[in-house]
C-alpha cells in the first residue's frame, strides 16, 4: 500500500509591521474616500472636459429620463451613447422594488448620507489628508527600508517570463514553494502603477479642483486641461483604484483568503508546498 504524507507548511514572515499598519489605514481611507466621493458626485452627476461645464454636452452623465409609462428610468450616458441602468444608477431601488429614488448612485454606496454634500465634502477632505500622509510615509519607508527593491520591483527574469505569469493568472494557478514568498511580476507591476501612477494622479487632480490652491499657485491647473478636466481625471483615477481593489479582493479569495488575511494581520504567511515535491 502506497501512502504519501503532505509536507508541513512553512511559515514565512511576509509582511513587516509598518506595511501591515499602513495597509489597513489605506483600506479604511480608500473605503471612506470612494463612498464619500460618490456622495459629492451625486450633487452634480456629470463629467466634462475643459475649463468650464458644457451642461448640454457632458462627457459622462448619470441621470433619469421619463419612461413610456411616465415613471423615471435611470440611464447612464457615456460619450453620446446611452445605457439603461435603471434600478442602480440614475434611479435606484432599495428594499421594495416598487420604490425608487432618482439619484446617480444608490444610498448604500454613499456616506455619510444618500445626498449630503456639505458633510460628504468634510469626510472626503479629512480622510484625503490622512490618505496622503499615510502614502508619504509608505513611499519613504519603501525607499529607506529596501521594501521597494526587495518586494515591489520585478527582476529581469520575471519580466521576461511575464507571459507565463499572465497564463497562470488566466488559468487561476497560484505560485507555491519559494515562488509564493515573493509577489509575482503582475502584482509588482500593478502595485507600481497604483503607487506611482493612479495615486499621484487622483491626488493632484483632486487638488486641482480647489479654487484656493489655483489662486495661490495660478496656472498649473491648465496642465491638466482645466478644472473640469481635473474633475474627470479624478473620477477616472478613482475608478481605476476601485478596479484594482476588486481584482485584489478576487485574487485574495481564490488564493486562500484566510492565509492571505492572516498574513496581513500577523505578518506570517503559510507557504503552499511546492507542487513538484508533493
Amino acid at each position: 500500500m502506497n501512502t504519501t504524507t503532505s509536507p508541513a507548511l512553512q511559515r514565512f514572515y511576509r509582511h513587516r509591521l509598518p506595511v501591515r499598519v499602513m495597509h489597513w489605514i489605506n483600506v479604511a481611507c480608500l473605503t471612506i474616500l470612494l463612498m464619500s466621493g460618490l456622495t459629492i458626485f451625486n450633487a452634480h452627476p456629470a463629467l466634462y472636459w475643459g475649463q468650464g461645464s458644457t451642461f448640454d454636452k457632458p462627457w459622462v452623465a448619470i441621470t433619469a429620463v421619463q419612461g413610456a409609462n411616465g415613471a423615471a428610468v435611470g440611464v447612464t450616458r457615456i460619450a453620446g451613447h446611452q445605457f439603461t441602468t435603471d434600478g442602480v444608477l440614475g434611479n435606484s431601488r432599495v428594499g421594495d422594488a416598487t420604490t425608487s429614488t432618482v439619484r446617480a448612485f444608490p444610498s448604500w454606496a454613499t456616506i455619510p448620507g444618500p445626498q449630503w454634500l456639505s458633510m460628504g465634502r468634510h469626510w472626503h477632505f479629512f480622510f484625503a489628508w490622512m490618505f496622503v500622509i499615510n502614502g508619504i510615509f509608505y513611499v519613504l519607508y519603501a525607499f529607506l527600508s529596501g521594501h521597494l527593491n526587495r518586494d515591489l520591483l520585478p527582476t529581469r527574469d520575471e519580466l521576461r517570463n511575464i507571459g507565463r505569469s499572465i497564463k497562470d493568472h488566466v488559468l487561476l494557478r497560484h505560485p507555491s514553494g519559494e515562488a509564493a514568498k515573493r509577489y509575482n511580476v503582475l502584482q509588482n507591476l500593478a502595485y507600481l502603477v497604483v503607487i506611482f501612477g493612479l495615486l499621484p494622479l487622483v491626488i493632484v487632480a483632486g487638488m486641482a479642483m480647489s479654487p484656493r490652491l489655483d489662486a495661490v499657485f495660478p496656472g498649473w491647473v491648465g496642465l491638466l486641461g482645466g478644472r473640469q478636466s481635473a474633475r474627470t481625471l479624478h473620477f477616472l483615477a478613482a475608478t481605476g483604484l476601485l478596479l484594482f481593489v476588486l481584482v485584489h479582493l478576487f485574487e485574495v479569495l481564490i488564493s486562500g483568503a484566510w492565509n492571505q488575511l492572516r498574513s496581513m494581520v500577523t505578518g506570517y504567511y503559510a507557504v503552499p508546498p511546492d507542487k513538484e515535491t508533493i
